[in-house]
């Protein structure tokens, strides 16, 4: 037997266009900042935080599961990166 799923964990039509805009944002002609700004009113830090919680849930990878595990996978390797830089020695 499957579970349902949570009807309040379904994405919202603004979590949707986040999703679509990443999935598409380079093909703009405006730059990343301007057009965040431009189509979320949201400042790219916003935007990137609240993108980083939206790919954390299960019905973002319901949506798009190809670009929620590409946006999963490059952030765990940021974290990584800031890690390791945290870890090395200074000279």
């Amino acid at each position: 037997m499957t579970a349902m799923p949570d009807p309040s964990d379904a994405l919202t039509p603004l979590e949707e266009r986040m999703l679509a805009f990443e999935r598409s944002w380079w093909s703009r002609d405006a730059d990343r900042e301007t057009a965040i700004r431009d189509e979320f009113g949201l400042s790219p830090a916003d935007f990137h935080r609240q993108l980083g919680e939206l790919i954390g849930r299960p019905a973002a990878l319901d949506f798009d599961p190809l670009l929620v595990r590409r946006l999963r996978r490059l952030r765990t390797s940021r974290q990584r990166a800031r890690s390791e830089r945290r870890s090395e020695p200074r000279s």
